[in-house]
């Protein structure tokens, strides 16, 4: 079973901005255990809010967001760097910087777990998981998210409803309602939305502050949003 893995940067920092090293050693080992089991991961990390802090700053010094999203990268990258370190054995050396890379990496994997942060300005760490769940083929993407899934609304509103169940064309719709600039992609961003609707991949939000949720996924136990691609 081939699934990418998206760790967002909200599960790897805590909110001081402090490495969550307890959750990240919960992972690495989830990783290796079911590595073991026969599964093959494709992990990708995001910048999280130390990268968000940067471009804060970096776009009131005037710099584009062009630059601002260099920068997003760059942290992405670290916390791939991270995750590949602690997987040692278990996880291919190097941290692809262009899909070129990506595409010579693949054949050679031998079954260890390839980690990527951002590509390229423009997308999120969401768009780079979605692309490369469209290029492996992947049974299925997960997404790792500080929240329990995908809500109707901003989920820090009182009544905000987690939905269960999700239409790629409402997630679409509510992700059109967001800001698609650096470091502000909270939810998905619409280039990773529409790759999954194109390629009809298998898409679930779960919480990845609890990392029993990645366990039950990978057993079948729903959990969390599932985006589904027509109504039955």
């Amino acid at each position: 079973m081939k699934i990418v893995l998206k760790i967002g940067g909200s599960i790897i920092l805590d909110n001081a901005l402090n490495i969550n090293v307890p959750l990240i050693r919960n992972y690495v080992d989830i990783l290796k255990n079911f590595t073991r089991k026969g599964y093959e991961f494709f992990v990708v990390t995001g910048g999280g809010a130390i990268a968000k802090k940067y471009i804060r700053t970096l776009r009131d010094l005037g710099l584009s967001e062009f630059h601002n999203d260099i920068i997003g990268i760059s942290f992405s990258r670290i916390h791939a760097f991270i995750f590949s370190s602690l997987l040692e054995e278990y996880a291919y050396p190097l941290i692809p910087r262009s899909w070129e890379e990506v595409l010579q990496i693949i054949p050679a994997l031998n079954r260890r777990i390839l980690i990527l942060g951002g590509m390229q300005p423009g997308q999120s760490t969401n768009a780079v998981a979605a692309l490369l769940a469209e290029l492996i083929k992947a049974d299925l993407l997960i997404n790792l998210t500080n929240v329990d899934g995908v809500y109707d609304k901003n989920p820090k509103e009182k009544d905000a409803k987690l939905l269960k169940v999700i239409t790629i064309d409402k997630l679409l719709t509510l992700i059109e309602k967001l800001s698609q600039t650096a470091g502000g992609y909270e939810l998905f961003d619409i280039v990773a939305a529409k790759v999954i609707a194109r390629s009809k991949i298998p898409l679930v939000f779960i919480n990845g502050n609890n990392p029993e949720n990645l366990i039950k996924i990978l057993s079948g136990v729903d959990v969390g949003t599932k985006v589904i691609f027509r109504v039955s």
